[in-house]
C-alpha cells in the first residue's frame, strides 16, 4: 500500500502521547486514524449542521462549557 503524509493539528496531550509511543504503536495508531478517515469520508455525507451539533454535544459531555469555550477563543 502506498502512502501520503497529511499535516493534522491536535492537543498538546495527543501529540506527547504520539511521540512518547512507541513505533509499532505509532503503526497502530496511523492506521487506526486512517480507517476512520476513510470511514468519514467515503460513507453518505451528512449536512454540516448535524456534523456539529453532533460535535457539539460530545464536547458538552466532555465538559465543555460555553464559558469555557469563551475563554480558549479569547486565548487566541
Amino acid at each position: 500500500m502506498t502512502t501520503a503524509t497529511i499535516s493534522l493539528q491536535v492537543d498538546p496531550e495527543s501529540a506527547r502521547a504520539f511521540s512518547a509511543a512507541s513505533g509499532e504503536d505509532r503503526r497502530k495508531l496511523q492506521l487506526l486514524l486512517n480507517l476512520r478517515l476513510r470511514e468519514l469520508t467515503s460513507g453518505p455525507t451528512r449536512p454540516l449542521s448535524a456534523i456539529m451539533n453532533e460535535i457539539g454535544a460530545n464536547a458538552e459531555t466532555h465538559g465543555l462549557t460555553p464559558e469555557i469555550l469563551k475563554s480558549l477563543l479569547d486565548e487566541n
